[in-house]
């Protein structure tokens, strides 16, 4: 099957994936828009924030994604509710989850990968009924993330203010989730 057509598939993270996911978290085009140059981690930062049972304790839920079997990018979910650190204070919903992602690969770019991982994680998320709303916030420059999110369903709402500075709110409810799944 062309890599076009392959599915993205999501596996939970586990302890044995952390260094993968540090080599990761410093490359040049993850770096970007992941923390910046100033946040490259080290391996014993990223095993300590990492850690599924550490993300556990914040309602956070790591994935890997996978292209057959292949690693190609690291996704996150999270309650919003209570995420601490002035993160979406004024949330008071207990189904709205927030996500992260990125691909691992530059030479991935551009060719419908984040897409593809952001509706496989879309589709798991909505799988739980107690799921009302997805949201992420990319940074408004972030152009390629964007487009990517909006592929998948989620659409631009405003731009706000975050702990890490401006970014684009954007959301897709269950009801447009449910809306889109029915017109195909």
């Amino acid at each position: 099957m062309p890599a076009s057509k392959t599915p993205v598939t999501l596996r939970l993270m586990t302890e044995h994936d952390l260094p993968m996911l540090h080599d990761w978290l410093n490359r040049p085009h993850i770096v970007e828009w992941w923390g910046g140059e100033a946040e490259r981690p080290s391996l014993a930062e990223v095993m300590e924030h990492y850690l599924p049972r550490v993300m556990a304790t914040e309602f956070v839920t790591p994935y890997i994604a996978m292209l057959d079997d292949e690693p190609i990018g690291y996704v996150q979910s999270y309650v919003a509710l209570g995420s601490g650190d002035s993160w979406w204070a004024d949330e008071t919903d207990p189904g709205v989850r927030g996500i992260d992602q990125f691909l691992a690969n530059s030479n991935q770019l551009n060719q419908g990968l984040g897409t593809r991982l952001v509706k496989a994680l879309v589709d798991r998320l909505f799988s739980d009924r107690a799921v009302s709303k997805i949201q992420t916030d990319p940074a408004p420059n972030n152009h390629r993330a964007i487009r990517c999110y909006e592929r998948a369903g989620l659409t631009q709402q405003k731009v706000i203010t975050t702990p890490d500075g401006p970014a684009v709110y954007m959301v897709q409810t269950r009801a447009a989730y449910e809306t889109a799944r029915s017109a195909t």
